[in-house]
């Protein structure tokens, strides 16, 4: 059997799907590396809302693919950009998410952190960025969920040099109940957030983010970064202070960083290992033996994917997600909150249905065949 699949050139290739799966077990956690996957948000098809009205979540379909994340012993990284956050899903949505998420880990021993920003307000002054972080951190805390403080948007807007990062980020630190994970994302997932720390040279930017780190350590429990930069980020990992983790958040060079070399490694907090999940599962097992080959032999082949999916605009990476959800049969249709569905051409959908198939990681090659048809049918290619 063969399927006929667009390419850029405008032209049909044919493709033979595999008949076979990549067979994955669920286990148990990690021993090496502490491993989280940013999970998406289901939408609810039927809901009847426009793309700029609140987020209408389908919550079982949303959770049960947790569950899924957790089987394989991933930590889940909820209400995080994957889950669309700040494009089409608002505060309010955000917090319902983390207190459901939150709930669902307790009631399987799942691993959960939770995104904590300012997105409920769009600017305001460094005092009023200050009350919004701290009415998230609230909510992440009572749930039970480790807190993942993430760039706001509204601090690039209203910080006038390094000095207000220090002050919003050290007051939130010393409030904080317990160790938290700092995310710095870079502007090719935000463009709002250029200039982040106080500085559009990452060196700089890099001082003082060093600076927050080090005037709290016992309340950083890692950080997470997101530059896409595996020289700078591993330069970064070497200055941490002693019992703080680099979690990596680099789509496109995790395998080697996860692997590390002589002087350290990162674990890892990966918007790619929501449809990587299984298969990175698998190969992080291999790496708790010992065996950084057989680890980096069976993750290696998915960097193509991964880059695929996350091409420039690299913020429009979460179509590419949600799609392979569908394609993998974890969710029945193939809409986002937002109409983000649409922010990815037909022939990159289908490259990404080629690379994925190709890998093994959809549970039963024959239905996501049949659906990768039925997207293209709609599109008017006949098969």
């Amino acid at each position: 059997m063969t399927i006929q699949l667009p390419s850029t050139d405008g032209r049909l290739r044919t493709y033979e799907p595999r008949t076979e799966p990549l067979r994955v077990s669920p286990g148990t956690p990690f021993t090496s590396r502490t491993v989280f996957s940013a999970a998406h948000v289901v939408a609810d098809p039927f809901a009847d809302v426009s793309p700029d009205a609140p987020a209408a979540v389908d919550w079982e379909a949303t959770l049960a693919f947790r569950r899924h994340l957790w089987s394989h012993g991933l930590g889940v990284a909820e209400a995080m950009d994957t889950a669309q956050r700040g494009m089409g899903l608002d505060w309010a949505g955000a917090a319902e998410l983390i207190r459901r998420s939150a709930a669902e880990a307790r009631s399987v021993g799942g691993r959960i952190a939770c995104g904590v920003g300012t997105d409920q307000i769009e600017a305001g002054s460094p005092a009023e960025i200050r009350a919004a972080y701290e009415e998230q951190l609230a909510v992440a805390e009572e749930s039970g969920a480790q807190p993942i403080l993430m760039a706001s948007r509204a601090l690039a807007a209203a910080a006038t040099g390094p000095e207000d990062y220090l002050e919003v980020y050290g007051h939130l630190l010393r409030q904080s109940a317990g160790p938290v994970i700092l995310h710095w994302l870079g502007p090719m997932f935000d463009p709002a957030l250029e200039g982040y720390w106080g500085s559009t040279d990452l060196d700089a930017a890099t001082e003082v983010f060093l600076q927050v780190i080090a005037a709290h350590p016992d309340k950083v429990d890692g950080i997470k970064v997101s530059l896409l930069d595996a020289r700078r980020e591993i330069g970064l990992r070497r200055r941490l202070p002693r019992g703080v983790r680099c979690y990596t958040g680099d789509d496109f060079h995790y395998p080697e960083l996860i692997a590390g070399d002589d002087q350290g490694f990162s674990h890892a907090l990966l918007g790619i290992f929501d449809p990587l999940g299984p298969l990175a599962a698998e190969a992080v097992r291999i790496l708790d033996t010992g065996d950084a080959t057989g680890f980096r032999e069976l993750l290696d082949p998915t960097v193509e994917l991964s880059r695929h999916l996350f091409q420039t605009p690299t913020r429009f990476y979460k179509t590419g997600v949600v799609f392979l959800a569908w394609l993998a049969g974890h969710q029945s249709h193939f809409t986002m909150v937002g109409g983000l569905q649409s922010a990815r051409s037909l022939p990159h959908l289908a490259r990404a249905y080629e690379l994925a198939d190709g890998l093994g990681l959809f549970p039963d090659p024959k239905p996501a065949e049949e659906r990768m048809k039925t997207l293209l049918s709609l599109y008017g290619v006949n098969q």
